[in-house]
């Protein structure tokens, strides 16, 4: 074997040893204890609870240190705790004893309510309390044991029962349920603050809910009592629905025919309506008086014939119609748009019939000839207001009554009844 061949394997076999002494002596704590590094505590427990030296210390999860020597005491054990150096372990940390796995391995856990100081030191003493501990697996066995003797096997036969049942042939919706609910899980930590947010304002939903619950239970109340009278009413719901497309047709074919007629229907009907609207006075006082003095007016006629009653309309005074539009500027009745207001009014004169507001007669009911009045009826006292006779004396219109009673001389209080009342 050649020299430079010796020499290789002589380093390899020095630098092996000394990498495995160094490992073997960092995992053993030896390499700490020569060098000076890290912090060694001290704890207190009222038990051991499955702990031993080598045990894991974690902060929160994370490994920090580890048991490295435990004595018993009078109150329970005491551990020594070798943490890393330059581990910032708050010294209000509350400890507990978790198992690493099912089988066991028993790790001590602290769990500091914030990261706030102060720190603990080379030397410190943290002391744990039954809290602490972890559940005993004899009394918990126990408690188990208690738990299930307390169920009533007939029902508990019939829980297990009803599960299998409920999850027969469900695995699929089951998986697919996970899978959405892991996605969900992703995308809200992918959208941490949105969910945040999320999270903040469903509060406030939830708050507002609870302060609108009367309101809720109301509105489900009213809600219950409709669905309650639809379902009561579903054949009638189900004829109009089944009638309503027929009609829409028919309804739609009779517009379609009405349509060169409709449209001019409805402009004279708006022009119409704008004439009412603007003699509504005249025309109430006209709806009062008028029925009665027609029923006056039949009441005159004999039983036996030959009493008559006839209004005779002349025409030999002719209208006015100087001032007013020519006919052959009239719009048509089914031009509707708005239009310049023409200004009409009457200019003939005697002996033309007269006709616009200025020729009617003022508030104090003037009587002039050739002028209607337009004052206002009051059907409770029969007065027509502003209205005088020639002497005077205040217009009463009155019901003449039932003058049937007069027989055959019923027809002269058309001519005794003007003059009898006022």
């Amino acid at each position: 074997m050649r020299h430079s061949v010796k020499v290789r394997i002589a380093a390899f076999l020095t630098l092996s040893a000394v990498g495995i002494v160094y490992i073997a002596g960092s995992y053993l704590g030896f390499v700490d204890r020569i060098l000076g590094r890290g912090i060694t505590v001290h704890a207190t427990l009222p038990a051991s609870g499955g702990l031993f030296e080598g045990s894991e210390v974690t902060y929160r999860g994370v490994k920090i240190g580890e048991v490295s020597a435990m004595s018993p005491t009078r109150e329970g054990v005491r551990l020594d705790l070798a943490l890393e150096d330059g581990t910032e372990l708050p010294q209000d940390s509350p400890m507990y004893v978790h198992n690493l796995s099912a089988v066991g391995e028993q790790y001590l856990d602290f769990e500091p309510p914030d990261d706030d100081g102060p720190y603990v030191e080379q030397g410190d003493t943290l002391e744990g309390s039954e809290a602490s501990m972890p559940v005993d697996e004899a009394d918990l066995l126990v408690e188990l044991d208690q738990f299930v003797s307390s169920v009533d096997r007939r029902n508990l036969q019939v829980v297990v029962r009803e599960l299998g049942l409920m999850f027969t042939d469900t695995g699929l919706a089951l998986q697919q349920m996970l899978d959405q609910g892991s996605r969900f899980i992703d995308e809200a930590a992918a959208h941490e603050k949105e969910t945040i947010a999320l999270l903040d304002h469903g509060l406030t939903v939830l708050r507002t809910q609870r302060d609108e619950g009367e309101n809720i239970r109301s509105f489900a109340r009213d809600l219950r009592l409709l669905t309650g009278s639809l379902r009561r009413s579903d054949a009638d719901l189900r004829g109009v629905l089944q009638g309503t497309p027929g009609t829409a047709r028919e309804l739609e074919k009779m517009l379609v025919d009405l349509e060169p007629t409709l449209p001019v229907l409805l402009g004279n009907a708006v022009s119409i309506n704008q004439v009412v609207v603007s003699h509504l006075a005249g025309l109430e006082q006209l709806l009062v008086t008028f029925p009665r003095t027609i029923s006056s007016g039949f009441t005159g006629t004999p039983a036996r014939g030959g009493g008559r009653v006839n209004m005779q309309y002349s025409n030999k005074v002719q209208p006015c119609t100087q001032g007013y539009m020519p006919p052959n500027q009239w719009r048509r009745a089914d031009q509707t748009s708005d239009a310049p207001i023409f200004p009409a009014h009457c200019d003939s004169g005697p002996p033309y019939n007269m006709r616009g507001s200025k020729y009617s007669p003022d508030s104090q009911g003037s009587s002039s000839p050739g002028r209607a009045y337009r004052g206002s009826y009051d059907p409770s006292t029969g007065l027509v207001e502003g209205a005088v006779d020639a002497q005077g004396n205040p217009v009463r219109f009155l019901d003449p009554g039932n003058l049937s009673i007069l027989g055959d001389d019923s027809w002269k209080w058309l001519l005794v009844g003007p003059v009898a009342t006022r």
